[in-house]
């Protein structure tokens, strides 16, 4: 069932213009990821609409001090970066509407979307509505979430992809919405 324009909007009451814009790109999404039920559909929607700032940013916010975190030490290992401070950081920052981090992330998410390794080189591909959208899929897809989603499962999903629960009421608040329009 795929999703229009008036009905995002209703669930992203904030996405202004950027809801038509993002339309053809999540239903491709949707469909390509089997994101195609009601459950489905409001928790992916819940979370893609709080991680984005309901559509408004496909790339994570920060200055260059807030990036260097990506850039060395633990984390920046963890994401796959280099130890040295050059910029991995800056380059390989979150990126679609969940937030591709890390080289290694944008590796494996590129050869899943792309069958080659062209986001390595082109990270900003993932800002574009269709890659932001399949990039989320395709995280979706890797995490199992359709079957918490299934479940109903608002929480684990929400830590599975932010790691904790922020902004757990937000997304809680969208998805009531979302199920609610999806009848």
């Amino acid at each position: 069932m795929p999703i229009n324009e008036k009905q995002l909007l209703q669930i992203l009451p904030n996405a202004g213009r950027k809801a038509g814009v993002f339309v053809p790109g999540l239903n491709a999404t949707m469909g390509k990821y089997a994101i195609v039920t009601r459950l489905r559909m409001a928790a992916f929607l819940a979370q893609i609409g709080h991680e984005s700032g309901q559509l408004q940013y496909v790339r994570e916010l920060g200055n260059d001090k807030y990036l260097s975190k990506y850039d060395t030490g633990r984390l920046a290992q963890r994401l796959g970066n280099t130890p040295e401070a050059d910029g991995d950081g800056q380059l390989y920052r979150g990126r679609g509407l969940i937030q591709v981090t890390g080289r290694s992330n944008y590796e494996a998410c590129s050869e899943a979307l792309f069958g080659d390794s062209r986001l390595l080189n082109t990270p900003e591909l993932l800002e574009h509505p269709v890659y932001a959208s399949m990039s989320a899929g395709w995280f979706w897809q890797k995490e199992g979430l359709n079957s918490l989603a299934d479940k109903g499962d608002l929480l684990a999903i929400t830590k599975r992809i932010n790691g904790g629960t922020n902004g757990l009421e937000d997304r809680k608040a969208i998805y009531v919405r979302a199920l609610e329009v999806l009848q």
